[in-house]
């Protein structure tokens, strides 16, 4: 489960990157409940946070799959006419900032982003290995660039 202060984290890059950008964010918002309008990403930030986490694939299939899983299933406002989501058409955006916030963890706490406990522990030994980072276009698109360390990943 997520902190206070890491929600905290997490919502300050999804307002700065996702709720910019929401066609359905009321004059004046975010946060957008106190407006009149219920958010389906404000209303359950954390269970969010904890299905991405959940996920790690080129495609935002599998992370579309987790959400409604985890979170629409037992939401009381699915099926109705007021559902408050507008996360699957900003379900990249939505990766990408939670993605964001955790990459900077990582390296703030002087780790490298994308890279697993096995591989951190390889590494310290001297094992050589390949480290691939993935980025996201905006529109969701994949990109890789090579660096060392994150072949065991994949492994």
């Amino acid at each position: 489960m997520v902190t206070e202060v890491e929600l905290t984290e997490y919502l300050d890059e999804i307002r700065r990157e996702v709720c910019s950008r929401c066609v359905e964010r009321p004059p004046g918002g975010p946060p957008c409940a106190p407006l009149g309008k219920e958010c389906g990403i404000e209303k359950h930030l954390p269970e969010l946070i904890d299905a991405i986490h959940e996920v790690r694939s080129d495609s935002i299939v599998p992370y579309l799959s987790s959400n409604r899983h985890l979170i629409c299933e037992h939401c009381i406002l699915h099926h109705s006419s007021v559902c408050p989501c507008p996360m699957d058409y900003l379900a990249v955006l939505l990766v990408q900032a939670v993605e964001a916030v955790d990459q900077r963890r990582e390296e703030q706490a002087g780790r490298r982003p994308d890279v697993n406990e096995e591989a951190r522990s390889r590494l310290k030994e001297g094992v050589p290995c390949r480290q691939t980072s993935r980025s996201r276009s905006w529109a969701g698109r994949w990109t890789e660039r090579n660096s060392r360390s994150r072949s065991l990943l994949d492994a």
